[in-house]
C-alpha cells in the first residue's frame, strides 16, 4: 500500500531531497507541496498539488488508500507548530524534523499528539539515533572521572546553535549522569574561567562552509580519552530517515509524542 506524502517547506533543502526520493519510491505518492506563495512557481513541476497554506492542500490533493497523507514538515519552530496544530484537527500524521524548538514548543507538541500521531525527532538519521543509546553506557561505564564534552559542526547558513541533535545527544549524556542538561550545559568559554566544574557538558558549535553535520563527543579521563564521532555525508541520509518514520508513523496510534527511540525499540535496532 502507497503512503501519501504531503511536504511542508518543499523548496528548502530538505524539503527538495525528500521530493525526490518520494518521486523515486513506488511505495510512496507525493500528495502535495507546502511552501511560501513566491516558491509556488518552482514546485509547480512536480506534478502533485502545491500551494502556500497546508489545510488548502490537504482539502483539495485526491489522497489515494486511506484517505490520510504523512505530513512531514523540516521549515521553523513557528511553522512546525502550526502544521501540527492543524494535523491534530484534521487527522493527519506528522513528522517534523525542525530544530530549535523551544521546551514550551515541544510541551504543546506532546499535547497536541494525544490526538493524532506525531512525531518529532532533531536528527532522522539512524546513525545518531543509535548513538544516542551509546553514549548513556559509556558515560556510566566510564564514571564521573571523565569529563564530557561536545563539538558540533555545521554549514554557514545553519540558524540555530547548539544544533539540535548537540542538544539531544546531550540531554542523553547529562540523564546518564543524573543531570539536567540546562543546568550543566556550557557553550562558551572565554578568560579567566577558573578550574572546570565536574558537573559541566561543553557543547561547543562551529560553523563553515557546507558542512552538513559532524558530532564529535569526548570522554577525558586520567590517562586517556575517547572520541566518539558521526558525520553526516549527505542530507539524504536525513531524508531516508524521515521517509522511513513515515511509514512507520502511519500504523501508530495518537497519545504520545513519537520520537526515533520509540521507532527504534519497536524495530529491535
Amino acid at each position: 500500500m502507497s503512503t501519501n506524502i504531503v511536504i511542508v517547506g518543499a523548496n528548502g533543502r530538505m524539503g527538495k531531497t525528500i521530493t525526490s526520493l518520494v518521486q523515486a519510491d513506488p511505495t510512496f505518492t507525493l500528495a502535495g507541496l507546502v511552501d511560501r506563495a513566491e516558491c509556488l512557481p518552482n514546485l509547480a513541476v512536480s506534478g502533485c498539488t502545491v500551494g502556500d497554506d497546508l489545510a488548502t492542500v490537504l482539502e483539495q490533493t485526491a489522497l489515494s488508500q486511506t484517505g490520510k497523507a504523512v505530513v512531514i514538515d523540516f521549515t521553523a519552530p513557528e511553522v512546525s507548530l502550526a502544521s501540527a496544530r492543524l494535523a491534530a484537527r484534521l487527522g493527519h500524521p506528522l513528522v517534523i524534523g525542525t530544530t530549535g524548538l523551544s521546551e514550551a514548543q515541544r510541551d504543546e507538541l506532546q499535547d497536541l499528539a494525544r490526538q493524532t500521531p506525531i512525531f518529532w525527532a532533531s536528527n532522522m538519521s539512524i546513525g545518531v539515533n543509535v548513538l544516542a543509546r551509546v553514549l548513556p553506557l559509556l558515560a556510566r561505564a566510564l564514571g564521573e572521572d571523565y569529563d564530557m564534552e561536545m563539538v558540533e559542526l555545521h554549514h554557514n547558513r545553519k540558524k540555530d546553535s547548539p544544533s539540535g541533535t548537540a542538544l539531544t545527544l546531550g540531554e542523553c549524556l547529562a540523564a546518564a549522569r543524573g543531570w539536567h542538561l540546562p543546568d550543566v550545559r556550557c557553550s562558551a568559554r572565554d578568560g579567566i574561567i577558573g578550574e572546570r566544574p565536574k558537573a559541566q557538558i561543553g557543547i561547543q558549535a562551529i560553523r563553515g562552509g557546507d558542512v552538513v553535520g559532524v558530532h564529535t563527543v569526548y570522554f577525558m579521563g586520567p590517562g586517556e580519552r575517547i572520541e566518539v564521532s558521526h558525520q553526516a555525508h549527505s542530507r539524504e541520509n536525513f531524508a531516508q530517515g524521515a521517509l522511513r518514520v513515515a511509514v512507520w508513523l502511519a500504523g501508530q496510534k495518537a497519545g504520545k509524542l513519537y520520537g526515533m527511540q520509540d521507532m527504534l525499540q519497536e524495530m529491535h535496532i
